[in-house]
């Protein structure tokens, strides 16, 4: 993994493990609804943006290889599945 890619994932995923702390405790606390909502949509976003993060490390490492030699048609299948799951996502 390309190492400030790994630094701001790592970053990444300790922020969530907060977020995810503070969403348990306001679930077991009952607080209001709209509030507890708020906090899981912020979850997502922060997932987003570890999402991105890997996929630009795959992209500058693994596909970059893959294309480099000659195997583009893997990396193709490979993204379109990553697509699939992406648009499959909560159906």
């Amino acid at each position: 993994m390309i190492e400030d890619i790994k630094k701001r994932s790592s970053h990444r995923v300790k922020i969530l493990q907060g977020q995810l702390r503070a969403l348990e405790t306001a679930i077991d606390s009952e607080e209001y609804c709209m509030d507890i909502l708020t906090q899981s949509l912020a979850i997502q976003k922060s997932l987003g943006s570890l999402n991105k993060l890997i996929l630009e490390n795959h992209l500058r490492t693994h596909i970059a290889h893959e294309i480099k030699h000659g195997n583009e048609e893997k990396s193709i299948e490979e993204l379109l599945q990553l697509y699939e799951l992406q648009n499959n996502r909560g159906k």
